[in-house]
């Protein structure tokens, strides 16, 4: 994964077509001390957590963030949500979506 130039604007439309598939995620920008990815999301990811807080944004489409032992969230185009450090979840999609993530540029997709 390789951030996009900074030297201009980024098409996060391009960016969705150019995904490969399915929690494929590519970075489009790196800021301050966060990167920000964009990921399609289709079936269910595996469940994990992460040591630092994790930032859903829900770009089209929709899809839910199960939690372990809280009710899950669902997220329509427009919405976002936070996971919080420590908490095991997992994305969950019924249809196609696709999501922005802010979070530390060495977070692993799949957990820690």
């Amino acid at each position: 994964m390789t951030a996009a130039s900074t030297t201009g604007p980024v098409s996060i439309t391009a960016a969705i077509a150019g995904l490969p598939g399915p929690f494929q995620q590519r970075e489009l920008a790196v800021v301050n001390d966060t990167v920000v990815r964009v990921a399609q999301l289709a079936g269910e990811f595996p469940w994990h957590h992460h040591d630092e807080d994790e930032l859903f944004l829900c770009w089209d489409g929709s899809f839910r963030i199960e939690l372990a032992g809280r009710e899950p969230v669902t997220l329509h185009a427009g919405e976002m949500f936070v996971v919080p450090k420590g908490i095991r979840h997992r994305p969950v999609a019924d249809g196609v979506a696709h999501t922005l993530l802010i979070e530390r540029p060495e977070t692993a997709q799949y957990g820690n």
